[in-house]
């Protein structure tokens, strides 16, 4: 994947960057695998905003996508690298021998013809694409959509360009190295994919204008700081104030800007050997 770099016709466009797209080989999606896919705003079943700045947008249809990779010992061969506009990383298309095809997250490296395999045997190759058990992964290997719990299907490190890195292995558990930094103890039997998620270069994108962000169904964000007190704790003032909270507050007044939300007692605290960066 490369990046495309506009010519500054227009104020937006001067610094304004794109995917190429010359990674992808299909233009038009699977149709056995298309779902249609609904509007939320943001919205929860009670009809409340629940996530801010969501609206609008283009229409997309959802792709359905293998995060569990359950044939088993069954090489599937893949023949197309498609788009998702769901998601930021490419997918895959592949085919199984019984002519089913389902779609899997396109790693880097991986092409069209290249035939991937999802096993619990210990002696498959360790190549970009297979899904193994995380005890027959060697250690420093990169890997990605990993499961939290067996069975369950890749839940984490999926998106553009995110990988895990597998550290150590003691008893039943492995060290993994999360892209937060997180060290976390998982499951030996979970499985994981071999490899880093394409489309590496999407975190560098530059949008150059705000209408972009709106075909995406992201709605405009805006300051506390520019509000009124009505609105927000930050607002209001004689001319441009600052804050004046001594401790950044969100709209309805809970700490916010590096304040920590994990609840001491969750669940999932024994898991974690090392704290992500802060």
């Amino acid at each position: 994947m490369g990046l495309k770099y506009f010519k500054p016709t227009t104020p937006s466009r001067r610094h304004m960057t794109g995917p190429d797209f010359k990674e992808v080989t299909k233009n038009t999606p699977e149709k056995s695998l298309l779902r249609p896919l609904k509007k939320s705003g943001g919205r929860n079943v009670y009809g409340r905003i629940t996530v801010r700045h969501r609206g609008g947008g283009h229409k997309r249809m959802l792709r359905l996508i293998d995060f569990k990779r359950d044939i088993i010992d069954s090489p599937a061969k893949v023949i197309a690298i498609e788009y998702d506009p769901n998601r930021s990383a490419r997918i895959a298309l592949v085919e199984y021998p019984n002519k089913e095809k389902r779609y899997i997250l396109a790693p880097v490296g991986l092409s069209v013809g290249q035939e991937v395999v999802a096993t619990d045997q210990r002696e498959v190759e360790i190549q970009v694409g297979n899904c193994l058990l995380l005890r027959h992964i060697p250690s420093g290997t990169l890997i990605h959509n990993v499961e939290l719990m067996k069975g369950q299907g890749g839940q984490i490190v999926r998106s553009a360009g995110s990988s895990a890195q597998i550290m150590a292995k003691e008893g039943d558990s492995a060290h993994i190295k999360l892209p937060s930094g997180e060290v976390r103890l998982i499951n030996l039997d979970c499985h994981a994919t071999i490899g880093q998620v394409g489309n590496v270069e999407h975190e560098a994108i530059y949008f150059g204008k705000a209408g972009r962000k709106r075909w995406l169904g992201i709605r405009p964000t805006v300051r506390g700081l520019a509000m009124n007190p009505v609105d927000h704790p930050h607002g209001g003032g004689e001319g441009k104030s600052g804050q004046g909270n001594p401790h950044p507050v969100t709209p309805w007044g809970k700490p916010t800007k590096g304040y920590r939300t994990r609840k001491p007692n969750r669940y999932s605290n024994k898991f974690i050997v090392k704290r992500r960066k802060p």
